[in-house]
């Protein structure tokens, strides 16, 4: 009995075959994980089966060849009955070998469904995560913040991390987020890589489904890039109440966002818009309103 882990199903039936030198016929699998691609990178996992060497009865199969050999050596050669029964007996290996042919086929089609059915479940969480749109409104705020947090917690219980807390306010068509739990620095990544891709994918769903914007907060990582970006924005404000205009620096994912809020509460009579360099970095700019 030995344990493989691979990226797919596939990989890990070779695996064995290979360690144990013998087709995947003469193995027995029993899958401990079946492997799953996640969503935009995030939450993969590994296929994990566990096979072992299935035990052939060899002693019966010798005795029934030894038996067929000496129905053979007894049998009168100018008797046409006896001739029968011989050539009955040198066919019985063909059925056999046709048995093991079907055992192959069957087999084959054990991993084919197997596969088939990982491929499946991988579908339907995608497409129940992407269903058909439905208006907030359809719903109480109370049933839509428990169904959008049921759904967090569905989510979040199929990755590898450690989030004990997803709690969910909808409050004037923005759905406030909170996770916390013992992964939530790894749940928001390195310079908040994974933060950023969670936050995208969240806003996407609820955009499309119930056309609610988001505010995602895991730990204190929001609320610390909001201190964060208000600090920067200091010289930037005094810089426009000195000349009428402004920029800021190239923002990446939801800092751009921070940014952009800060200054439209702070210029509510100016044209604050978020722009892309040639490099395609966003940054926002501070202006006038053109008037004609």
């Amino acid at each position: 009995m030995k344990k493989f882990e691979a990226k797919t199903l596939e990989d890990a039936y070779a695996q064995a075959t290979k360690e144990f030198g013998c087709s995947i016929t003469e193995l027995k699998f029993e899958i401990i994980q079946h492997p799953s691609s996640g969503i935009l990178g995030l939450f993969a996992k590994p296929a994990i089966v566990v096979a072992t060497r299935a035990k052939t009865d060899l002693s019966t199969k010798e005795a029934n060849l030894k038996a067929n050999i000496q129905d053979s050596r007894q049998t009168p050669p100018k008797e046409a009955q006896k001739a029968q029964e011989i050539k009955k007996s040198e066919e019985k290996p063909k059925k056999a070998d046709s048995n093991e042919q079907i055992d192959d086929i069957a087999n084959e089609q054990t991993v084919t469904s197997e596969d088939n059915h990982i491929t499946l479940q991988s579908d339907e969480i995608v497409d129940n995560f992407f269903d058909k749109s439905q208006d907030s409104s359809d719903l109480d705020n109370y049933a839509l913040q428990l169904q959008i947090e049921n759904q967090l917690k569905d989510l979040i219980s199929k990755s590898c991390f450690d989030i004990d807390i997803v709690e969910v306010d909808v409050i004037d068509k923005t759905a406030y987020i909170f996770m916390d739990g013992e992964d939530a620095a790894l749940l928001i990544g390195k310079e908040g890589y994974r933060y950023n891709a969670l936050a995208y994918l969240i806003y996407n769903w609820l955009q499309n489904k119930y056309g609610l914007y988001i505010k995602l907060e895991i730990a204190q990582f929001l609320a610390s890039q909001q201190e964060m970006i208000q600090n920067y924005m200091e010289p930037v404000i005094e810089h426009v109440n000195k000349e009428g205009w402004g920029r800021t620096r190239t923002l990446d994912g939801v800092l751009v966002q921070i940014a952009l809020e800060q200054l439209r509460e702070e210029f509510p009579d100016k044209y604050v818009a978020i722009k892309r360099n040639q490099n395609g970095d966003k940054y926002i700019i501070i202006n006038k309103f053109n008037k004609r």
